[in-house]
């Protein structure tokens, strides 16, 4: 693919994603603003990005602004970029699953997911459909990180911390940090910026996940098998059985 020219010599070193695996930034509700910013060394690199939007948050001026600041045609940039929005946590699974379909017909290599696992935390959505639907998208996200072919940069922009999930749905957020292999942590400071607070590194525990990645993957894989067909637990008697295997193990 041919690279883009620039008239401009500003670095984008700060904001460019690895070559592979899955980066985290999370912070307030400003956080999936920052995707934008990653745009411009993504799409000059040559590189083209698919983008699952579930916090709404694209915003085609600032796009606009980007490629004129990178001295590119708006209509050029906008035809390396595929926007796709998703309203409810089933709709971002659907659309992280069919990812590897959604790259043949707009060759990809970055992806770009909003609102994850935010989007989850929603109380309507029962907490048994809403764990299937996360855990089938967490799967898939790793899946497309590490051993997709071709494996893709994934970076998930999240603004989790404003939220307070359901209790049943508290280990979402500690499983996606399991599941990255870099953290950029963002809060708001007092003049009202953005402040990188926590400096990226890889997880300690995205080693001990890349060792054992198909014994985990196939464990879940069943789970999910086992509660699509009925036969886990009852969402009615989970935190009592939860209560019994915390007894237990003391």
């Amino acid at each position: 693919m041919e690279r883009l020219r620039s008239a401009s010599a500003v670095s984008t070193q700060p904001w460019r994603l690895p070559a592979k695996g899955l980066a985290l930034f999370e912070g307030d509700s400003h956080v999936p603003r920052l995707s934008h910013y990653f745009l411009p060394s993504l799409i000059l690199g040559g590189r083209r990005i698919l983008f699952l939007d579930g916090a709404n948050c694209v915003n085609p001026r600032l796009v606009a602004k980007l490629a004129q600041h990178r001295g590119v045609a708006f209509e050029e940039f906008n035809r390396h970029i595929q926007i796709a929005r998703a309203f409810t946590c089933f709709q971002l699974t659907e659309l992280i699953i069919r990812v590897p379909e959604l790259i043949t017909q707009f060759p990809a290599q970055a992806l770009i997911v909003t609102a994850f696992p935010e989007l989850y935390f929603d109380q309507d959505i029962r907490d048994w459909d809403a764990r299937v639907a996360f855990h089938q998208a967490l799967r898939h996200l790793r899946t497309c990180a590490c051993q997709g072919k071709p494996t893709l940069a994934v970076a998930v922009f999240t603004s989790s911390s404003r939220f307070a999930p359901p209790e049943t749905r508290r280990n979402f957020v500690p499983e996606v940090h399991a599941s990255a292999t870099e953290r950029w942590k963002f809060e708001v400071g007092a003049e009202g910026k953005l402040t990188l607070i926590e400096q990226p590194q890889p997880c300690e525990r995205w080693m001990q996940l890349t060792a054992n990645r198909q014994v985990i993957d196939a464990k879940i894989h069943t789970g999910i098998e086992q509660l699509e067909r009925g036969e886990g637990i009852p969402e009615d008697e989970l935190d009592a059985d939860l209560e019994r295997l915390k007894a237990r193990s003391e």
